[in-house]
């Protein structure tokens, strides 16, 4: 059985030997979270997600989040090459303009009938771009959504609010059903001989839903605190930029060549876990300082990293700060 994300994050952060986390950064950046939290700025309704995203008042809300956390990965493209673009967007901004364009075109993507046996011409035409490239790993795209819908289909009468459901309001049981019945969302690996797991896709799929319902109804979670940041490629360079973290200059070095990362590598874990438990730490540091009526956790400070990447990109590049690279369908 492998080991929480969170206590993934702080083995990992015990073990690492490419990855540091730095107790003055964790104070730089938690004093600025600390200001944007008592300031109204960071708050669950400020998300830069939310103009995409369904309404809590959408019947199909939670059958949206689903489809979408299921394709939620791998959208960077070497740096020489034209990029994946839907109306204008890059990422996963694309993504949610590719599932929208589908609905207003009347493409029953939403539906675990029609996604466990849509082919491969049809999901290349959802995905269709502004550009002549293509969205990466199509074909990974389409047996995570084969897999989903069937598992669907075969365990939860085709609903995916039955698995919400099943959840009785904890985040914790939610993950688990989650990551216990849909493979593709199951992201763990070894690291030092420990079972470790990240679960980035299942944890954004379970805070996308606590942000849409605001924290109501079914979306309602009274353990969204156990639930951590989502490790992936580009909150990290938001973490480089405030020194939370400090990579080795083996590390760095690697990263600088434009090299592959092998999903499950100790560099790529170390930089995950590590992203993981920095934001555990801040959290926990927040917590002490915020006015009593706020509200912080991992999903608020992990939004906030993420939008402080797309914002700060030029400075970011600037540092010379790099993202690892690496082809999964976990992140």
């Amino acid at each position: 059985m492998a080991l929480t994300p969170k206590q993934s994050g702080k083995l990992i952060a015990d073990l690492a030997k490419h990855v540091k986390i730095q107790k003055e950064g964790i104070i730089k950046l938690g004093n600025v979270l600390v200001e944007e939290i008592n300031s109204g700025r960071l708050t669950v309704n400020n998300f830069s997600q939310n103009e995409f995203h369904p309404k809590p008042e959408d019947p199909w809300a939670l059958d949206w989040l689903f489809v979408v956390d299921t394709l939620n990965f791998c959208f960077w493209h070497p740096e020489n090459r034209e990029g994946w673009v839907v109306n204008g967007k890059s990422g996963y901004f694309a993504l949610c303009n590719a599932i929208n364009r589908a609905l207003k075109e009347k493409v029953d993507i939403l539906n675990p009938r029609f996604y466990s046996t849509i082919t491969e011409e049809q999901l290349s035409k959802i995905f269709r771009s502004d550009t002549k490239a293509k969205i990466p790993l199509l074909s990974e795209r389409l047996k995570s959504l084969h897999e989903a819908g069937m598992c669907l289909l075969e365990k939860f009468d085709g609903s995916f609010e039955n698995c919400v459901k099943q959840a009785n309001n904890s985040a914790v049981d939610l993950l688990r059903i989650i990551t216990d019945n849909f493979k593709c969302y199951r992201d763990e690996c070894m690291y030092k001989d420990n079972k470790v797991s990240f679960y980035k896709r299942a944890q954004i799929l379970v805070g996308d839903i606590w942000a849409c319902f605001r924290n109501n109804g079914i979306g309602h979670f009274k353990d969204i605190d156990e639930i951590t940041m989502f490790a992936d490629y580009r909150v990290p360079q938001s973490l480089l930029y405030f020194d939370v973290l400090k990579y080795s200059d083996e590390l760095m070095q690697v990263l600088k060549e434009q090299t592959i990362l092998e999903n499950g590598s100790d560099m790529e874990a170390e930089i995950r876990g590590c992203s993981i438990h920095a934001v555990t730490l801040l959290n926990e540091y927040v917590k002490e300082l915020i006015d009593k009526d706020k509200i912080v956790n991992s999903i608020l400070i992990d939004h906030f990293l993420w939008d402080f990447r797309r914002k700060h990109n030029k400075e970011i590049v600037q540092k010379k700060l790099p993202f690892h690279k690496t082809f999964c369908i976990y992140y």
